[in-house]
């Protein structure tokens, strides 16, 4: 007798599904879907900080409940950066209590983006900090040297962000600053404040902090970590002192921090930065390079169309008035600063 004999081909039975075995799943977990909640709950918080996967966040800011709390960031902004000055919809525990965690879900639009690359050839951005509409360069007269072509990259990486620069210079009391400052002189819309030993503007330059957001940024070891304890007592930055022998400040801000300012006329933010030594602007605009001197800019003007400012271009104004002693001892100076940056942006 074969197989055959025993099939039966009116008993449907065989063919029940029922019967069928299905692998279970074994996580026991739903379908992935693309669909994410619309998070109507969330509540806006400020960043203030980022320590390794891990952002303080001030939530009801200048209310009644105004709390720090950590949070996460949520799967989905996994590729979103999220950086100091960021406003961030939070979901979760935001009470603030030891061990609680809440998780970032989105980031309000941004008014500003402060950036920096590795150097001038780097396409690929590093974000400073996001919505900062004042930015505070310091620089020391003395010990380490000043740069004032690093400040011109400060400049017009603020120009480009769409920030209002100001100018401190500390230690006036190791140099006179005079020649230094007077690379800037024709930036008749930067402010800039002096600050010797015993000697700190700390009320002046409070007076430009109330109501703004200010990056600090600067070289490492000019006394920026100091001036911010100055101007906000509690934040307790560590200050370090500069190589004898390379004559190099050390880090000692080793991350980007919002710091609350506060005195009798107001508030503000103080965002103080890691001392950076350079400044790379792959990311700019080259139209905003010449935009930041804005003395040059104005001689620009009648520079003939598609003039490229460089030394061999063919009656540009701003050569000839150099040439002629009309834009004084500092001309050149700024010219060449102009110049070295034009030419590596004009690098195929």
């Amino acid at each position: 007798m074969s197989w055959l004999d025993d099939y039966d081909d009116d008993d449907e039975s065989d063919f029940d599904e029922s019967s069928v075995r299905v692998r279970p799943n074994p996580k026991a977990n739903r379908p992935r879907t693309k669909r994410r909640p619309a998070h109507a709950d969330a509540r806006i918080a400020r960043v203030l900080g980022v320590d390794r996967g891990r952002y303080t966040v001030l939530v009801d800011e200048d209310g009644p409940d105004e709390r720090q709390v950590s949070a996460t960031r949520a799967r989905e902004l996994r590729k979103q950066p999220i950086v100091t000055g960021d406003r961030a919809r939070i979901v979760g525990d935001s009470s603030g209590d030891d061990g609680t965690l809440a998780r970032i879900v989105g980031i309000e639009e941004r008014t500003s983006l402060l950036r920096r690359s590795a150097d001038d050839t780097d396409q690929v951005e590093r974000v400073v900090v996001a919505n900062a509409d004042q930015m505070l360069v310091v620089v020391a007269a003395a010990d380490p040297e000043p740069r004032p072509r690093l400040v011109d990259r400060y400049l017009i990486a603020a120009l480009d962000a769409g920030i209002r620069p100001l100018l401190v210079v500390t230690k006036t009391d190791l140099a006179d600053p005079s020649g230094f400052l007077r690379h800037f002189e024709g930036l008749d819309d930067l402010e800039v404040f002096t600050s010797g030993h015993g000697d700190m503007p700390v009320d002046r330059i409070g007076e430009r902090l109330v109501g703004h957001s200010t990056v600090f940024v600067g070289h490492s070891g000019v006394g920026k970590s100091t001036l911010v304890n100055a101007l906000v007592p509690d934040a307790a930055r560590a200050t370090g002192h500069v190589n004898e022998v390379t004559g190099r400040g050390r880090h000692t801000s080793s991350s980007t921090v919002s710091l609350r300012y506060q005195s009798p006329a107001g508030k503000g933010w103080v965002i103080d930065t890691p001392g950076v030594r350079s400044f790379g602007l792959g990311h700019v605009d080259p139209a905003n390079i010449l935009r930041a001197f804005t003395d040059l800019a104005a001689v620009a003007e009648e520079c003939p169309r598609g003039c490229t400012h460089l030394p061999d271009a063919p009656d540009c104004a701003i050569v000839e008035a150099v040439a002629e002693g009309r834009l004084g001892d500092r001309g050149a100076a700024r010219l060449d600063s102009l110049q070295r940056l034009l030419a590596t942006f004009a690098r195929p």
